[in-house]
């Protein structure tokens, strides 16, 4: 048998066993049978890109579960900004509310940006919103942070650079893709 031949079986054993399990485990987390089938779909679909193997069914299990526990907080984040963005939208006056398509542009930056703020160091993070979306001063983050306001300066450039890089990426059209570079750029 060949590698691949082997790795199909091994795949459809793993679908067969545990996907029902999965499924009904999601649906409970979730509360919302429709998102708990495209999420258990979505798990299986990652295991085939990049294929693992399991000793037993319990491993298998806990690694199921744990990336599909990841799966569940994305959507919680992804739905927590797009209320967010429609709560927005909804105190705008009927003039400025944008169109369908620009709504789904902007919720698509905000993702970016979550994404790009959770792969910066904490305090980098922190100092950068409340500098720029707070607009507090050096000094007033530096008070909060227990830093310097030289360091406060420093942790906004290095986010500052990383938008910038995310902003180039995006222009790019490679939105999506995995942004590890941002990740030195903090450091």
């Amino acid at each position: 048998m060949s590698g691949s031949e082997r790795v199909s079986q091994d795949f459809e054993s793993l679908y067969g066993n545990h996907h029902g399990w999965l499924l009904a485990w999601v649906n409970w987390r979730l509360g919302n049978a429709a998102d708990a089938a495209d999420l258990a779909h979505d798990a299986f679909v990652r295991l085939l890109t990049r294929p693992c193997h399991f000793d037993n069914p319990r491993q298998a299990r806990t690694y199921l579960r744990k990336m599909a526990n990841g799966m569940c907080v994305d959507l919680w984040r992804r739905r927590d900004l797009e209320q967010a963005w429609l709560d927005v939208l909804a105190a705008q006056p009927e003039p400025t509310v944008s169109s369908a398509e620009d709504q789904a542009m902007v919720l698509e930056a905000l993702g970016e940006i979550d994404a790009m703020l959770r792969e910066l160091p904490p305090k980098t993070a922190h100092a950068f919103v409340m500098a720029v979306a707070c607009e507090m001063t050096d000094q007033e983050v530096a008070d909060v942070l227990k830093v310097s306001s030289r360091t406060v300066r420093t942790y906004v450039a290095q986010a500052m650079l990383c938008c910038m890089k995310l902003e180039a990426r995006l222009a790019a059209g490679l939105a999506g893709e995995p942004a590890g570079a941002l990740q030195g750029a903090a450091a």
